[in-house]
């Protein structure tokens, strides 16, 4: 016991730096997502994450989005409980067989106009899950996907750089 009482004091803690981001860079972006938000629905942009069968890689990384270094509440960009009152389907991992009618449904209660957001490699094609007995495929075998946002998992700033070409009309032919 006292070497473990020892060893915590004298070593030094096991995590990880901050991440480097340049923070008015980050600012700058999430201000450019609500500024075309905005120009684009006339209001602020409301999301909402479906996990459709993932490993939660994808997951951690959209929920960075929310925490205290990116923080994007700040910029009226938001997370909402119920695809009801969404703009942004944000769909990660594979689609199971399980969760098809889920996604499904909640595609169809989503209001117009609505896009939907491959997040992840596994979300495109089923990634490592591909050909399992359980997996449907990716997202766009189940409903049409407006921008696939790749990586595995993707990194914060490479989601809102994703949401921003959406927005901006640079991501892929609406519906």
């Amino acid at each position: 016991m006292r070497k473990l009482l020892y060893q915590s004091i004298v070593l030094p803690p096991l995590t990880e730096e901050r991440p480097a981001v340049d923070e008015s860079a980050l600012a700058e972006l999430a201000v450019s997502v609500d500024r075309a938000a905005r120009r684009r629905l006339g209001r602020s942009l409301a999301i909402r994450e479906v996990d459709a069968g993932s490993c939660n890689g994808c997951e951690l990384e959209i929920h960075a989005l929310n925490n205290a270094f990116y923080d994007l509440e700040r910029f009226g960009i938001r997370f909402v409980a119920s695809p009801r009152h969404a703009d942004v389907l944000m769909v990660t991992g594979p689609v199971t067989k399980n969760m098809r009618e889920a996604l499904e449904r909640t595609y169809a209660v989503t209001p117009d106009p609505k896009w939907v957001v491959a997040v992840g490699d596994c979300a495109l094609n089923g990634g490592m899950f591909a050909g399992s007995y359980a997996i449907t495929g990716g997202v766009s075998s189940v409903v049409p996907v407006d921008l696939h946002i790749g990586g595995c998992p993707p990194t914060p700033t490479a989601l809102l750089k994703g949401l921003l070409a959406l927005l901006e009309g640079a991501a892929v032919q609406r519906r």
